[in-house]
């Protein structure tokens, strides 16, 4: 576990595989950065209802779930921030458990507590509560959650950078 010799703050990131999850890995990373802040990615994954129900039996299946967990987590700082971020005290964290439940437990009155938003349909949400809501409602800690950037400004975004510099084209005025 990560923390400071004083029992200072954290940056407390929960992260899954979801564009969500991305961005809000990025915007912590970035927070602990600037408040040169610990940061711990956290990723727990809910154990499924047929090994909770076998006990024991599901040993195996609980650390091949922390494994794939521990795994997602290197891959998303890889992609994000190309590894460990540089000059940010990092930590991770694979669980097996319900994640709106091991965020809210990890994270700690004076921790900054950040989640990804994610856009699911109905049904998925009626099978699988919401991280977000669960954190929002329950969590002591500062809490963010960040939203993906939508669609269009993403497309504008790359079609700038596409684009040419117009700054020597010459422009059209019209003239009254």
């Amino acid at each position: 576990m990560i923390s400071r010799p004083d029992g200072g703050p954290r940056v407390v990131v929960g992260v899954d595989d979801s564009a969500g999850a991305r961005c809000a890995l990025s915007w912590a990373i970035g927070e602990a950065r600037l408040r040169r802040l610990p940061l711990l990615v956290v990723h727990a994954a809910p154990l499924p209802p047929h090994v909770s129900a076998a006990g024991q039996l599901g040993c195996g299946i609980t650390e091949a779930l922390r494994g794939a967990g521990a795994e997602l987590v290197a891959r998303l700082l890889a992609e994000t921030a190309g590894g460990a971020p540089a000059g940010v005290e990092t930590a991770t964290l694979a669980l097996v458990g319900e994640p709106g439940a091991a965020l809210v437990r990890l994270a700690r009155d004076d921790d900054i507590l950040v989640v990804g938003h994610g856009s699911r349909g109905l049904l998925s949400r009626l099978v699988r509560p919401s991280v977000r809501l669960h954190c929002a409602r329950r969590t002591r800690a500062t809490f963010v959650c960040v939203r993906p950037p939508a669609l269009d400004s993403l497309l504008r975004s790359l079609n700038a950078r596409d684009r040419p510099p117009d700054r020597h084209r010459p422009r059209r005025r019209d003239v009254d």
